[in-house]
């Protein structure tokens, strides 16, 4: 079983909708879920946040990375689509098809795309890389983990960072007043109150940087 899991980022004039993104400023996409018939075309459901329904529908129909849109739900600030993409994401469709992999989520605005894609194994997503990179498509990676490791390698948490804010939050901690405090949570643990005080805080940046501020525009 298992697989391994990457958030990686892409420059937007190098995949899908950068014509799109290119005609306003505050544009925002979501992809819904992504269908793939094979290696050439795939079908997104995206979610777009921006200017009215008409201004989007005009630059989407003339994107040269879009073949047929729909319109599935218009909820005014935001709106729904099924498209037929083509063109721009050829490279990386072929390979992940070929791969196996799976995008299990996508979100893009004017500057880059983030994506989380499933992989069977750290080999495929290395040939995936290798062949993005000799096609001249710029892959940053921005996470690499292990399903197996669960939510603990998704969050860039070490074993002693996961262990130590468990125990933070088991002993109250986090609780308004805390039922622990800093000196006897350190005591307890084994650790010195500096050890303490350093895993909490790079166990607390590795949680906002890999849930809060990932694909976020910073």
């Amino acid at each position: 079983m298992g697989g391994t899991v990457v958030e990686i980022g892409l420059a937007a004039e190098e995949f899908a909708l950068s014509e799109t993104t290119d005609r306003f400023d505050d544009l925002e996409y979501e992809i819904e879920r992504v269908v793939a018939h094979d290696t050439d075309h795939v079908m997104p459901y995206v979610w777009i946040d921006g200017p009215s329904a008409g201004d989007v529908e005009d630059a989407l129909e003339g994107d040269d990375s879009v073949a047929e849109i729909e319109c599935l739900a218009d909820l005014e600030e935001e709106r729904l689509y099924r498209m037929d993409w083509v063109a721009q994401i050829d490279t990386l469709v072929q390979i992940l098809v070929e791969e196996e992999g799976a995008i299990l989520s996508a979100e893009g605005n004017g500057d880059d795309w983030r994506l989380r894609i499933l992989f069977p194994s750290r080999d495929a997503l290395s040939r995936t890389h290798d062949y993005c990179e000799d096609r001249g498509l710029s892959m940053d990676i921005y996470t690499i983990y292990n399903v197996d490791d669960g939510r603990k390698g998704r969050f860039g948490l070490t074993d002693g960072q996961q262990d130590t804010l468990v125990s933070a939050y088991d002993a109250g901690y986090y609780e308004i007043p805390r039922d622990t405090s800093m000196t006897d949570l350190a005591e307890e643990i084994g650790v010195s109150h500096q050890a303490l005080s350093e895993r909490l805080r790079r166990g607390h940046e590795s949680l906002v940087e890999n849930t809060v501020i990932i694909g976020t525009e910073r």
